[in-house]
């Protein structure tokens, strides 16, 4: 070996070295299981690619199991001899692991970003939601292969399975579909185990987005799902009393397919921002649900609740003071608790930017959260600051909502219009992405922010309705200019399909001229134009040219939401040919078209 490739080799492997240190740097438990006897908690680390198996009796991390991927999602086999990891990746594997030994005994491919496992009584076939690629994939675990994979609506996050296991409840995160026209909401999507398909629907209320976890009572009659309940139709003149966000869950009727109603998770002067992971204790008669942006734990009085929709004569999604009585709200010590586990009578908690467990005593009148471990003692740099207090509600005026709230987890989309203030009232936008806004300016669809800094500082101001420390924005700005695009689930392998490279082509000819306002590398000259796509109520015929990178995932389009495909924007939303050339494409082309862009 020459000194030359000698130092290239080792400057590489100090790279990935100090890459694979800053990876691990912290846990970010996103999901659990509990061992049958309790004495075994398994923790899914999204951040560190590891299981960790916790030992409940002394409280510590008795074991850690290394994942290929980041973990997302745990399920235990009947027996328990056998821990079902979902390694999320564009192409995610299912890691089987011989819990006894930590040996991976399979690894099992499944679709892009796997996520939320869940698997029948007998064991024999597991279930695990693609979010990226909108579909659920059915494993046969004694083949251990994916047997047949069912599309569903947009970004799967989790599903139930039926006492009788001939049902399985999906729960899509995002709504499809224009955002200028309502209803506006996400969907459950209904599935037919033994015809392995789709066979129906569920639409949640209007305004509902951001749907994070699904579960069925121990009697199999109701599956309760955790979700935002937007205002987006109101102006964002205030933020009290549930003005721009609401938080609530929704109860479903198994058997029936049907909504039995929308619980707010909120009081009149007290929000419960990001409501997330969600479970059933005492045999049904309690629902816990944690919130992610508040930290905190609803323990809710489910007969009770029951009675109370019977006979209420208000809405409960209208209705602030509709769990007064009937709900405790635990607070814990840790931030973000995303993943929660009932095991008899104790639940646990995990909090995914404190890298924490905690625990509740179910037997208590008033339980009250005790910290069991924390898995790392690392200490958060700026990025990692930024990225908690962008999810964090309780920055927000009395915790109604965080930047998550209107954007995801990961700074993308929710779906909605939003008629914010920065451009006149009544001229609602759609809300954008923020992958690479610092390095797209200015910000905003009229461009009345100079900069994606002057965005953030804004937000702060007049969305979460607070001042705050500088060093908390620049925090925020740190967070978000680190953000990096998520390969497209239209790519195969990783690469162009033919379909996508004969729309590259027509992409940058001149005859299109798409790639003239949007030149590759940003996707975009960060110019604004006069696309003919105005209203009434806007302020300015001039927008900014967005950036096309993983514009796959940020539907609807145009500034509006009027778009509801891409096919859209290139045909019906594309009038006079104002933004690309395409009329005279045929419909070949226009697929060829929109396989590239759907790749970026």
């Amino acid at each position: 070996m020459t000194g030359v490739k000698a130092k290239l080799i080792l400057s590489l492997f100090v790279a990935s070295s100090a890459w694979c240190a800053d990876a691990i740097a912290w846990c970010s438990p996103s999901a659990l299981a509990a061992s049958a006897d309790g004495k075994v908690l398994y923790v899914a680390c999204a951040t560190s690619n590891r299981v960790e198996v916790f030992d409940t009796e002394n409280r510590t991390v008795a074991r850690s199991f290394a994942m290929p991927a980041p973990a997302t999602g745990l399920v235990l086999s009947p027996e328990g001899d056998r821990l079902y990891v979902t390694c999320a990746a564009p192409r995610s594997t299912v890691q089987v692991v011989e819990t006894s030994s930590g040996r991976v005994l399979a690894s099992i491919a499944a679709g892009h970003t796997a996520q939320g496992p869940v698997l029948d009584a007998g064991g024999r076939t597991l279930y695990v939601s693609n979010r990226y690629s909108h579909d659920v994939s059915v494993i046969d675990t004694v083949k251990r292969r994916e047997v047949a994979r069912i599309p569903v609506l947009r970004e799967p996050v989790g599903s139930a399975l039926s006492r009788d296991a001939k049902r399985l409840v999906v729960a899509n995160s995002l709504p499809t579909g224009r955002a200028d026209v309502a209803p506006i909401a996400a969907e459950i999507s209904l599935i037919d185990t033994a015809a392995r398909k789709a066979v129906g629907k569920i639409a949640l209320p209007n305004g509902s987005t951001s749907v994070r976890e699904i579960r069925i009572s121990p009697d199999g009659r109701l599956a309760a799902v955790t979700h935002l309940l937007a205002r987006y139709y109101l102006p964002t003149t205030q933020i009290d009393r549930g003005w721009i966000q609401t938080n609530a869950f929704s109860l479903i009727d198994v058997d029936r397919g049907e909504l039995v109603g929308t619980v707010l998770l909120d009081e009149t002067d007290r929000g419960a921002a990001n409501p997330w992971a969600v479970d059933w204790s005492d045999g049904g008669k309690s629902l816990l649900i944690t919130h992610a942006g508040t930290h905190e734990v609803s323990i809710i009085d489910v007969p009770g609740m029951l009675r109370k929709l019977q006979t209420n004569t208000l809405d409960p999604a209208d209705d602030m003071s509709f769990l007064t009585g009937l709900r405790l709200r635990v607070r814990l010590a840790g931030n973000g608790p995303r993943a929660l586990a009932v095991n008899g009578k104790r639940a646990w908690i995990a909090s995914y930017f404190s890298d924490t467990l905690e625990t509740l005593d179910l037997t208590e009148r008033a339980p009250a959260a005790s910290t069991a471990a924390a898995l790392t003692q690392s200490m958060a740099n700026e990025q990692r600051l930024g990225e908690r207090l962008f999810n964090d509600g309780s920055i927000s005026f009395q915790g109604w909502l965080s930047c998550v709230s209107c954007h995801s987890p990961d700074a993308r989309v929710d779906g909605l219009n939003w008629d914010l203030l920065n451009d006149g009232i009544g001229n609602p936008k759609n809300a954008r992405s923020l992958l690479l806004s610092h390095r797209t300016p200015p910000a905003m669809s009229h461009s009345v922010r100079e900069s994606a800094e002057q965005a953030v500082r804004a937000g702060i101001r007049h969305i979460l309705f607070e001042t705050r420390p500088e060093s908390e924005a620049a925090a925020m700005d740190a967070y978000l200019k680190s953000l990096q695009p998520v390969p497209s689930p239209w790519l195969v392998n990783g690469k162009l399909s033919s379909a996508a490279r004969r729309g590259r082509k027509l992409f940058f000819d001149k005859r299109v001229a798409c790639g003239t306002c949007h030149p590759e590398g940003l996707f975009t000259d960060l110019k604004p134009y006069d696309v003919g796509t105005d209203n009434a109520s806007d302020t300015s015929k001039l927008f900014d040219t967005p950036t096309l990178v993983e514009i796959w995932r940020t539907a609807p389009y145009l500034h509006d939401g009027s778009a509801a495909t891409m096919h859209d924007v290139l045909t019906t939303a594309n009038r006079g040919d104002r933004h690309g050339k395409t009329s005279h494409l045929n419909a070949a082309q226009i697929q060829d078209l929109i396989a590239y862009l759907m790749s970026l």
